[in-house]
C-alpha cells in the first residue's frame, strides 16, 4: 500500500510548493503566501489521526503555545484552519536555511558560531518559559534557521512535545530524545523549565565540546545517566583554563538533581558568555561574515515565486523528459558502496509531470520507489537517469526497495562529473563500523552520529570532483537500515536532498 501523502495544489489559501517533511502526526509543505507575498510553512495532522481526539487536541494546542509567545528565535504561528476532510492545519514561520542538525552534518562550528546559536535558542527558550510553557525536545533537529535580513536567525522549533507548566506538574508519561532528556522527564516525573534547560545544557556540550553528551538508546538508560566526560573546546576557543571554566557551567547545567542547576535559562546563557570568555560581562564574538552573513544553506527562490506547483509524483508522464536508459545490472566494489539496481520496471514511470498552475517547469521532482516504501526530492535536474526497482545489499542476494535519480546514469562513477543520489533498504541490526570511502575526494571527511530511536552515522567528503559526497546509514526498523549516497555541487543540494529521504512502513 503506498502511504505517500500526495501533494495538494493548495491548503486553504496557500498555494503548496511541495513537501518539506513527513513525520509520524503530520506532514509539512512549503506554500506560498499570496496575499502576503511570503513563503510559510504549513503543517497538517496525518490522517491516519484524523479520528483521535487527544491526538488532534495536542497538535491544535502547539499552534496555540506558539502564539502565546512573541519572539524572532521561536517559530511563529500566523494562521490555523481545516481541509475539507476534517484535518486541521497551521501555518507556521518557513525555516528556508534547514535545521542545526543539517548544519552540524556538514561540519562543526567555531566556539564563536557556536554561542551566537546558544544565545539565539536560549532567548527562544526563555521566553517560552516565560509563558510557562515547556518545550520538553530541545536537540539539533529543533533549531531551526531562517534568513533575515541577509543574516540567519536560529528559533526553537516543534512543540510537539510542549506542555504547559501547570500540566507538566501533572505529567506522568516519559517522552522526549534519549541523548538529549532530563532525567527526571525520562522518569515520567512532574517538570517544570530546568527540564528544558537540562536538554538545553546537552545542546550546548554538543556545540561547544563537538561531541555529544550522552549516546542513550533509550529513555530508560537516559532516566539515570552517568556524568559525561568532562567538556573541552572543539577549536581551542575557551582560552586559558577556558575547558574547566565552561565544563563547570555546562555540567552545572545538566546536573542530575534539578535542584542543582541554574535558576533559569537566561542565567545560565550569561554565566556560559562569561566562562568561554574568561572575564564577566564579554562577549566571543566572530566576523559576522563568518557566522550568519551569508546563509549556510542556498536561498530557494522556488519559495517566492507566485501560484500552486506541486512537486512532481511518479503517475504521469513530464513532456519535457525523456525516457532514461535501463541500467544493466551490476556490482560497484567497496563495502556499501554497491548499488545492485535490478532493471527499473516501467522504465521512466517513475520521473512524471501532473497539470501545474502555472507554466513554467518546476524546479523539484519527487521520486517514489516501486513498493512505496521510500520517498526522495530531488532537483529537477537530476531525473536524467531514475531507478525506482530494488537493489540487493553487499553480500546479500535478497532484493530491497531502493530509489535513485541523478543528472546521467553513470552518475555513481568517481571519474565521471555527475550529481544525483541513492536510497536503499538493507538488512541490519546495528550501524556498520565504517562507511564507503571517497578517495577521490582531497578534503578531509567529517563524521557525525544522532543518537536515539532511530541512530545514524553521517559522512561527509569535501574538495571531490563535482563537489560534494554524503554518505549515511540510519537504523530505521530493528532489523533494516536505510543507506543514503548524495552526490552534489553544492553542500545546501546535499542536505536538501538527504534531508528529504523519508520511509513509509518502518
Amino acid at each position: 500500500m503506498d502511504l505517500t501523502p500526495s501533494a495538494p495544489q493548495r491548503i486553504g489559501r496557500y498555494a503548496v510548493r511541495r513537501r518539506l517533511g513527513s513525520g509520524a502526526f503530520a506532514t509539512v509543505w512549503l506554500a506560498y503566501d499570496a496575499q502576503l507575498d511570503s513563503p510559510v510553512a504549513v503543517k497538517v495532522l496525518a490522517d491516519n489521526w484524523a479520528g483521535d481526539a487527544q491526538v488532534r487536541a495536542r497538535f491544535l494546542e502547539e499552534g496555540r503555545y506558539l502564539r502565546r509567545v512573541e519572539s524572532p528565535h521561536v517559530v511563529s504561528v500566523y494562521d490555523a484552519g481545516e481541509l475539507p476532510d476534517g484535518r486541521p492545519y497551521l501555518v507556521m514561520s518557513y525555516a528556508d536555511q534547514g535545521t542545526l542538525g543539517d548544519r552540524l552534518d556538514a561540519g562543526s562550528l567555531t566556539t564563536g558560531q557556536a554561542m551566537v546559536v546558544l544565545r539565539q535558542v536560549g532567548a527562544g527558550l526563555q521566553a517560552l518559559h516565560d509563558r510557562d510553557i515547556l518545550h520538553r525536545d530541545v536537540k539539533p533537529a529543533n533549531v531551526l534557521f531562517r534568513s533575515r535580513k541577509g543574516e540567519v536567525c536560529a528559533m526553537l522549533g516543534d512543540l510537539g512535545l510542549g506542555k504547559a507548566l501547570d500540566a507538566s506538574s501533572r505529567l506522568t508519561m516519559a517522552a522526549g530524545t534519549p541523548s538529549y532528556v532530563a532525567p527526571e522527564q525520562a522518569r515520567a516525573e512532574s517538570l517544570d523549565a530546568r527540564a528544558d534547560q537540562f536538554s538545553f545544557g546537552a545542546l550546548a556540550y554538543l556545540l561547544l565540546g563537538g561531541r555529544s553528551a550522552y549516546s542513550h538508546a533509550d529513555l530508560k538508560q537516559a532516566a539515570n545517566p552517568a556524568a559525561p566526560a568532562p567538556l573541552a573546546s572543539s577549536d581551542g576557543g575557551f582560552g586559558e583554563g577556558g575547558d574547566e571554566r565552561v565544563d563547570a557551567v555546562v555540567r552545572r547545567a545538566m546536573a542530575i538533581e534539578r535542584d542543582d542547576r541554574w535558576p533559569d535559562v537566561a542565567t545560565f546563557v550569561t554565566a556560559l558568555d562569561d566562562a568561554v570568555t574568561g572575564s564577566v560581562g564579554s562577549r566571543v564574538e566572530e566576523p559576522v561574515d563568518t557566522i550568519v552573513a551569508q546563509p549556510w544553506l542556498p536561498f530557494d527562490p522556488d519559495a517566492t515565486a507566485a501560484g500552486a506547483a506541486p512537486s512532481l509524483g511518479t503517475g504521469a508522464t513530464d513532456p519535457a523528459a525523456s525516457d532514461p536508459p535501463r541500467r544493466a545490472r551490476r556490482r560497484l566494489l567497496g563495502v556499501l558502496a554497491v548499488l545492485v539496481l535490478l532493471p527499473f520496471a516501467g522504465g521512466a514511470g517513475a520521473v512524471g509531470g501532473q497539470e501545474i498552475a502555472r507554466e513554467t517547469a518546476p524546479t523539484t521532482a519527487q521520486i517514489t520507489d516501486d513498493t512505496g516504501r521510500l520517498e526522495v526530492t530531488v532537483p529537477h535536474d537530476w531525473t536524467t537517469a531514475v531507478g525506482t526497482g530494488a537493489w540487493q545489499a553487499p553480500q546479500d542476494e535478497q532484493d530491497y526497495p531502493a530509489v535513485s535519480a541523478g543528472t546521467a546514469t553513470d552518475w555513481t562513477d568517481a571519474e565521471a562529473s555527475g550529481q544525483g543520489v541513492f536510497a536503499g533498504l538493507m538488512p541490519g541490526s546495528g550501524l556498520p563500523g565504517q562507511l564507503p570511502g571517497h578517495p577521490e575526494c582531497s578534503g578531509t571527511p567529517s563524521t557525525s552520529a544522532e543518537g536515539g530511536s532511530q541512530p545514524s552515522t553521517t559522512r561527509v567528503f569535501s574538495g571531490c570532483p563535482d563537489g560534494v559526497v554524503v554518505e549515511r546509514v540510519e537504523q530505521v526498523s530493528s532489523e533494516r537500515l536505510l543507506w543514503v549516497q548524495v552526490r552534489s555541487q553544492t553542500t545546501g543540494t546535499a542536505y536538501r536532498v538527504l534531508s528529504s529521504v523519508t520511509t513509509y512502513g518502518y
